[in-house]
């Protein structure tokens, strides 16, 4: 059944999200900050909206609200005061949401808010957050699950793909610390991919780990990301400091899905980022 569905920040996630749902007909209405983007978004058969929630400007056309779906995916900005302010900024989206006909919203979310505390995690854990991007997430899943509208969370592990070389983090530095510390990534395929299982599936109302089950040493990984995208392999000290593997009990028991990308080193022996 097609939906029409809305996506608050067509950046990075969203608007290639944007593109797979309208592939299977669905309904798109896609929001942007720069007046730049908006005929990128009309390009790609996305119904465009120049929308901002910042502090110092709420401006929105309602029309954007009239979807059935919101999906909301827009980042604490890494100032101080733009992660401080996000949870208000959620309750702004929040209320224009509830003026609209939206039914259901996906939040994504981050792994950040557990922290790392020398333990594998999972949904059932209590996030304790030891950043203030992390805190602010934490305080924005809460306003979500407070009100009335069926949300679920996804929390994304590290984001990499087309844009985002994991080469280049760490590319040429030495002595880097926590070597043997697990990596904790998602590929956008799977962001994609585990984002239309829970639309199709009806599975509102939950919160999702978005890992790959997958989860190398941070020295094993890098290194060989570097070899194959031809940069200076980064050098690592041999310890294990603070750390967390990020699981899920809900993603192979409510939804059935399956990684596309499953496995990082054969992902690293193809060509494709």
């Amino acid at each position: 059944m097609n939906e029409t569905i809305s996506i608050l920040g067509c950046g990075w996630y969203g608007l290639p999200l944007a593109k797979a749902l309208r592939s299977q007909n669905h309904l798109v209405k896609g929001s942007t900050t720069s007046p730049g983007k908006m005929a990128m978004l009309r390009q790609a058969d996305i119904e465009p909206f120049l929308i901002s929630f910042e502090e110092d400007r709420i401006a929105y056309d309602p029309k954007f609200f009239n979807s059935k779906i919101l999906v909301i995916c827009i980042p604490p900005k890494r100032s101080a005061g733009g992660q401080s302010g996000f949870p208000d900024k959620i309750q702004h989206i929040l209320n224009a949401a509830e003026n609209g006909s939206i039914e259901n919203i996906i939040f994504i979310s981050s792994t950040a808010v557990y922290g790392d505390h020398n333990k594998m995690v999972t949904e059932s854990d209590e996030p304790d957050p030891e950043t203030p991007s992390g805190q602010a997430m934490v305080q924005a899943e809460q306003i979500l699950r407070h009100q009335t509208t069926k949300t679920t969370i996804i929390r994304f592990a590290g984001l990499i793909g087309p844009e985002r070389d994991p080469a280049r983090f760490f590319a040429g530095k030495t002595n880097v610390p926590n070597g043997r510390a697990p990596v904790n990534l998602i590929h956008l395929e799977d962001c994609i991919g585990l984002t239309i299982s829970i639309l199709e599936q009806n599975a509102f109302g939950h919160i999702f780990n978005a890992a790959c089950p997958d989860h190398p040493s941070k020295q094993d990984f890098y290194a060989k990301a570097a070899v194959r995208s031809k940069l200076e392999v980064p050098t690592f000290i041999d310890e294990l400091n603070q750390w967390k593997t990020v699981s899920t009990n809900h993603i192979p028991s409510l939804l059935k899905y399956k990684y596309k990308i499953p496995n990082w080193s054969d992902w690293l022996r193809s060509d494709k980022l």
